[in-house]
């Protein structure tokens, strides 16, 4: 503790890119009893075959930090298609970057080849940039040596050698874990302009990890934050549930609002709540209570994130609508597909999300206005907890609706409810959007309608 100290005091050197320092296994705490079995027998079957292959990235940095990684990620000389015929449980994804994923069940293991510089690709298969200098294919490949140059941040250069054990830190990334400092490597401009989701990853790491982001590290982030609009929606929408339901949501909110990042994301929620305090209080409420659940072990949907995001929108929409004389039942429905509509251009919201947002905000009117005739109903519909949830936070915000949510939670505890209703049929989502396996009757009956999102897992 007091040399991790100390090494924060001092003034941070910043190291180039190619400056490698060999940590040898007795002097850091890596054990393989740590690392994931699946992964393990990735790295052990390519090393076996002739290549090398070395954990890199977050799972390394995440061990060193004393924390259980979330993913394991691999990187090798051998090319995707040498990597895909070694493991039948393994496809080929993506035209951007290459990789290999080896499946395991629920577990994915993330295999990349080493990347080499731009210098040497051989025409626009292999590398093409846009006028902005965003990286569209990125294919190149070369050495470790080389594939460290373009890693990120310098936390992320960190490389486990399976054949001696040992670690290989680039860039002075070793010394930044131990600053807790983000670090990118090269030009931070350059940089973000090659993957604006960079400026994502910083603040999210940073508010992960209760790091610093390093000065020039974050001085371009403001100037920069609008090249997110060059992003596919889609690859936003999964940063988002990265950012939002991992635990740590409210510290990045507030350091996406800092640097001008969250407008991006949700430029009319953002205008909505520098407008209106009480949204702002809404928003801030409902990332508590998130991170509250995640740590208790609970699961988050992000119909309940969106929800809560858009409805500033949905409101000021709403009211729009009812001043050209449209009745408020209307108004809402017509204000929801306009919001919806509207945010899909910033990040795309898949349809089972769409459908549950809906649900919560109709029933916000029907849990105030408690018609006795459809009490059954309401108690009896799957997005009556969600609703629910989201009534108590717009009372715990300051909204007045007439102790609605107490005489709800009181109804509740006088008529507890059999948690096998409905058929067993309630959708249950995981902490990272994807439906859980519970719901298979679900997945069956739409088998037709469904489709496999493929998803790059953070470093």
């Amino acid at each position: 503790m007091l040399k991790r100290l100390i090494s924060k005091l001092k003034k941070p050197e910043k190291r180039p890119a190619t400056d490698v320092q060999i940590i040898a296994r007795k002097e850091h705490g890596i054990s393989r009893t740590r690392i994931s079995e699946n992964a393990l027998k990735v790295l052990y079957r390519l090393k076996k075959s002739g290549y090398e292959a070395h954990l890199v990235g977050g799972g390394v940095r995440d061990l060193l930090l004393g924390q259980e990684p979330k993913d394991f990620d691999v990187v090798t000389d051998a090319k995707p298609e040498q990597v895909h015929k070694l493991f039948r449980n393994s496809r080929l994804i993506g035209r951007r970057f290459r990789l290999v994923h080896v499946v395991f069940g629920r577990d994915v293991i993330e295999v990349a080849t080493f990347r080499g510089h731009h210098d040497n690709a051989k025409g626009k298969q292999q590398a093409k940039q846009n006028e902005s200098g965003m990286l569209l294919r990125d294919n190149v490949y070369g050495t470790m040596d080389e594939d460290a140059i373009r890693r990120d941040f310098t936390i992320n250069a960190l490389y486990y050698d399976i054949g001696d054990f040992s670690i290989h830190s680039y860039a002075g990334g070793m010394d930044d874990l131990n600053r807790s400092l983000i670090r990118l490597i090269g030009d931070p401009a350059t940089r973000y302009r090659e993957d604006p989701v960079r400026m994502l990853r910083a603040v999210r790491f940073a508010a992960k990890l209760s790091f610093d982001i390093e000065e020039s590290t974050q001085a371009p982030i403001k100037e920069l934050a609008p090249l997110l609009q060059e992003i596919p929606p889609a690859r936003l929408f999964e940063e988002v549930l990265k950012l939002f339901m991992a635990g740590y949501a409210l510290e990045t909110f507030e350091q996406l609002e800092q640097f001008d990042l969250f407008k991006q994301l949700f430029p009319h929620t953002q205008q909505c709540i520098d407008e209106d305090p009480f949204y702002r209080g809404m928003v801030v409420n409902a990332l508590k209570n998130s991170d509250q659940r995640i740590a208790q072990g609970k699961s988050l949907t992000p119909a309940f994130i969106y929800s809560v995001f858009l409805w500033p929108c949905l409101q000021n929409t709403a009211k729009k609508y009812m001043d050209q004389g449209l009745p408020p039942v209307p108004a809402m429905h017509q204000a929801a597909t306009d919001v919806v509509s509207n945010q899909q251009a910033h990040t795309s919201i898949p349809k089972r999300f769409v459908m549950a947002m809906r649900d919560i905000w109709d029933l916000q009117r029907r849990l105030q206005k408690r018609a006795p005739k459809q009490i059954e109903s309401i108690y009896g519909h799957d997005r009556f907890r969600a609703a629910y949830d989201f009534l108590l936070l717009r009372e715990q915000s300051g909204e007045q609706l007439e102790g609605a949510g107490e005489w709800w939670t009181q109804y509740q505890k006088d008529h507890p409810r059999d948690p096998s209703a409905n058929g067993g049929r309630k959708r249950r989502y995981n902490n990272d959007g994807k439906r859980s396996s519970n719901n298979r009757r679900g997945r069956n009956n739409n088998r037709n309608g469904s489709r496999n999102e493929q998803r790059r897992k953070p470093q």
